[in-house]
């Protein structure tokens, strides 16, 4: 067996009610730096800020999880995995809760930032938690179901925050994240286990040379990498033009388009997660690649349309875009050996959230507005995505010439004994 495949067992109802917990964290976590989206309008009137200085706001929060998440390859493996995110998350929580009571500019930006850092680091932890506690064999539905959160997230973030911003104001929606933060910090002090998975001796500098100078490493940052690039050139002017372009009312079609595509990803998700450890994932990441290439390609040329059109190509987007995550990720958490898994993951998850920063600001390089306030220049948006879903099978292919095991399914083994390093609840 590879070192990769080192974990913790947990009895079944227990590893439920974990993955259930970490999907929760990286849902708020990933649903927080998306609803800031449609607050633009509001924050802009509120603080009489312009838009470069609005998208400051939403550009710090990545950027905060990016750099945390390089200075987390230094630390996270020193401590056990439950107490770090704990706290980790408790702060994402007090963060949170001082964007919504922020009274100004600086004092929002500050918070932000601080919501970023602790959010990423948390982000991290969940990633790493899946590989200690889930066997290879299984590792593809579970990652699928923590995975879920940011597609969910991307789909519900817009809606949510319209809908709340339009009945009680910009505060609402960080004041009902914070409600939903102490919430999970209650079930996971409850349900998370306590893995005895700190490193005994760790020497931060010696822990991040022989992480980054791993060549299967350097392969998994590569996928990772152009993982978070597809979407992160896509995803900031979707809604805007379905609006602009597609002809949809913001306040009363949009929300239902993408609920429609967050159902369809919610049910598609684990069912693609299950279908990872049951075929070779870099096929299946294959044919989800392809799949969103096609759709992509059409939903950056669509025209006034109806609802109902518009719905469906959402539900096809999302779908195919969120497919690629349980296979990818289940190969890039099995590129890793225990010892590395969490500074590993915390530079996995500053890779991503910096490659859809930059992917955001890329994407805006090509998009304009003609004098009847249509968007122009998606197309070539959709073949930069293209290009990077591309880049993606590439990289991916590359992993598993030089780590085969990452991406076929594992055979079936006998289930062990449960591990003395869980500790009783």
């Amino acid at each position: 067996m590879p070192a990769t495949a080192t974990h913790h067992h947990l009895p079944p109802g227990r590893e439920r009610a974990t993955l259930l917990v970490l999907g929760a964290v990286q849902f708020t976590h990933i649903l927080d730096f998306m609803i800031m989206m449609p607050l633009g309008s509001q924050l802009m009137s509120a603080f009489q800020i312009t838009p470069a200085q609005f998208s400051r706001l939403v550009a710090c929060y990545g950027i905060a999880a990016a750099v945390s998440g390089l200075a987390g390859g230094f630390m996270l493996d020193k401590f056990d995995r439950k107490r770090a995110l704990l706290a980790l998350y408790s702060g994402f929580g007090l963060a949170t809760l001082a964007c919504g009571l922020a009274p100004s500019y600086q004092m929002l930006l500050l918070a932000r930032l601080a919501a970023g850092a602790f959010g990423g680091l948390a982000s991290s932890l969940v990633t790493a938690m899946v590989g200690d506690f889930i066997p290879p064999a299984r590792r593809g539905r579970a990652m699928g179901i923590v995975t879920a959160a940011f597609p969910v997230a991307s789909v519900l973030g817009i809606p949510a925050g319209l809908t709340l911003a339009g009945h009680f104001g910009w505060h609402a929606a960080f004041f009902l994240l914070a409600g939903c933060a102490v919430a999970n910090l209650l079930l996971g002090s409850l349900a998370l286990p306590h893995l005895r998975t700190a490193v005994q001796g760790h020497e931060p500098w010696q822990q991040m040379k022989q992480i980054m100078t791993h060549g299967v490493h350097h392969r998994a940052f590569a996928v990772g990498t152009m993982l978070g690039m597809a979407g992160g050139v896509l995803m900031p002017f979707l809604a805007p033009s379905f609006v602009a372009n597609v002809g949809l009312s913001e306040r009363t079609d949009l929300p239902v388009v993408y609920a429609v595509g967050g159902v369809a990803t919610a049910i598609s998700t684990p069912i693609i997660g299950w279908l990872s450890d049951h075929m070779d994932r870099l096929r299946l990441l294959v044919i989800m690649s392809a799949c969103a290439m096609v759709v992509t390609l059409v939903v950056m040329r669509l025209r006034p349309s109806s609802v109902l059109i518009a719905s469906v190509m959402m539900a096809l987007f999302m779908v195919a875009m969120s497919g690629r995550y349980a296979p990818a990720m289940t190969m890039i958490t099995n590129a890793v050996e225990a010892r590395y898994r969490g500074g590993f993951m915390s530079i996995i998850s500053a890779l991503q959230l910096a490659s859809n920063a930059v992917a955001s600001i890329l994407a805006g390089w090509f998009v304009t507005r003609d004098s009847a306030g249509h968007l122009l220049g998606l197309p070539m948006v959709s073949y930069v995505a293209v290009g990077f879903l591309i880049l993606t099978l590439l990289f991916a292919y590359q992993l598993r010439a030089a780590a085969p095991h990452v991406a076929g399914p594992p055979k079936k083994a006998a289930v062990p004994p449960p591990s003395p390093d869980i500790a009783a609840a």
